[in-house]
């Protein structure tokens, strides 16, 4: 067993401190130490973003870094998003438009889908389907996931780019 190592990071605004093995993956942090379980594990290889989170305003697929990279980091997870109990846009708009279903992509395609409209607030159905290109969806067919997106951007693009 790895000795284990004291990793700082911000999450979701808050300074955290664990004592972990380095080489635990960020996603066992974040569920297992922090509690924070709106992440999901989908795959385990990186393939389907379940577990798709933002670190220092990249996209990253949390299962697939050492917790040890992310030392020092600012993180960001779907629990992050809604703020005083008031849902971000992403998260209204995919309850209104039926983007959500069983629960295991929702998280990571909100992250993707943030990380998209920090970077373009405006985006067509062609760049919202390249900027969540990275996550699966078994449930939805991707089409009610890129309407919520779609619907987001248009109704508070200002609000999508601060939150």
């Amino acid at each position: 067993m790895s000795a284990e190592t004291t990793i700082h990071l911000n999450v979701n605004g808050e300074n955290r401190t664990v004592e972990v093995p380095p080489m635990r993956r960020l996603l066992d942090v974040l569920r297992e130490d922090l509690h924070l379980t709106g992440t999901k594990e989908g795959c385990g290889e990186g393939e389907c973003g379940s577990c798709s989170v933002r670190m220092n305003g990249e996209l990253v697929n949390s299962c697939l870094v050492p917790v040890l990279q992310a030392d020092g980091s600012s993180i960001e997870t779907v629990e992050g998003l809604a703020h005083n109990g008031v849902l971000h846009p992403l998260q209204q708009a995919f309850l209104s438009c039926g983007g959500a279903q069983c629960g295991i992509c929702t998280p990571g395609m909100l992250m993707a889908a943030k990380h998209l409209l920090a970077h373009n607030p405006q985006p067509t159905i062609a760049e919202i389907r390249e900027g969540l290109a990275g996550n699966l969806c078994r449930c939805t067919g991707f089409m009610r996931i890129f309407e919520s997106v779609l619907s987001a951007a248009q109704a508070s693009p200002e609000e999508n780019h601060a939150r």
